[in-house]
């Protein structure tokens, strides 16, 4: 089992020894000046990492109603133009320069008109996957939670329908059981359902916890520590097979650390 976390749980340093993988999470690495890439914060980002010999995947930018997020880095993927389609090629172009195996991607928002901006997303993703394409590189679609309703791609049925429609190899999904949790309202058997529905597309993997409901923070996507909430991790038993990098999207080392024990337990190490 390979297992990573997410560069906002801690120092390389001190994850070092805990995880093989880092995944870069761009929004929050302080490397843009608005939409501008600025190469030498990127490199001492970069040179950081290396230090410590991490394997690397990376969540590119994507849309967020949090007032912390950078306005610059908003990208919908049902509405993209030069500028969402450059923060992406910036995101696909680095994975290429770590060697990373996987983008993560967000799917879009639904717009006034459902049928047209789910159509504008199919669009977009279709030339994304054309750019990772060029660049060798593996984008990971990930479900989104639905309590918030303004989201695409919460449902495994509608992930799976979008991936299909692009039909590409340079696009697969990214298993956030999280998410997943609240779209089933915290339902174990559902949860089992939707893994297996969305199994043959699944590359990568988001592990954190939840209470399986909406709550004010977070709309109950509040990335606890698997373990800490009621998401049922046994479901992941069922991808047999599965050979990527199961990483934790939790905020400190200690939910990390307690996450790896969850995670043992639930497949019974």
């Amino acid at each position: 089992m390979i297992l990573g976390a997410s560069s906002f749980a801690g120092h390389p340093g001190d994850l070092k020894e805990h995880v093989e993988f880092i995944e870069l999470y761009v929004p929050k690495l302080g490397i843009y000046n608005g939409s501008t890439l600025e190469i030498e914060k990127l490199d001492r980002v970069l040179d950081e990492i290396s230090i410590y010999n991490f394997a690397v995947t990376v969540h590119a930018p994507y849309s967020s109603g949090d007032s912390k997020y950078p306005s610059a880095l908003q990208i919908d993927t049902a509405k993209m133009g030069k500028r969402e389609f450059t923060l992406m090629e910036e995101s696909i172009a680095l994975a290429n320069q770590v060697e990373a195996p996987v983008v993560v991607l967000h799917p879009g928002r639904i717009g006034p008109d459902r049928e047209k901006s789910y159509y504008s997303m199919i669009k977009n993703l279709n030339k994304l996957a054309s750019v990772a394409d060029d660049y060798g590189v593996t984008l990971g679609l990930e479900n989104k939670e639905s309590t918030d309703p303004s989201n695409f791609c919460c449902e495994a049925e509608e992930l799976f329908l979008a991936i299909e429609a692009v039909n590409s190899e340079h696009l697969k999904a990214t298993f956030d059981i999280g998410h997943a949790n609240l779209t089933c309202g915290g339902n174990p058997e559902k949860l089992k359902e939707f893994v297996l529905t969305l199994k043959k597309h699944i590359i990568h993997l988001h592990l954190h916890d939840n209470s399986g409901h909406w709550t004010e923070k977070y709309d109950g996507d509040e990335h606890m520590a698997p373990g800490e909430g009621c998401v049922d991790f046994s479901a992941l038993k069922l991808l047999s097979g599965y050979k990527g990098v199961y990483n934790f999207e939790v905020f400190s080392l200690e939910d990390l650390i307690f996450g790896k024990k969850t995670l043992e337990k639930a497949f019974k190490l």
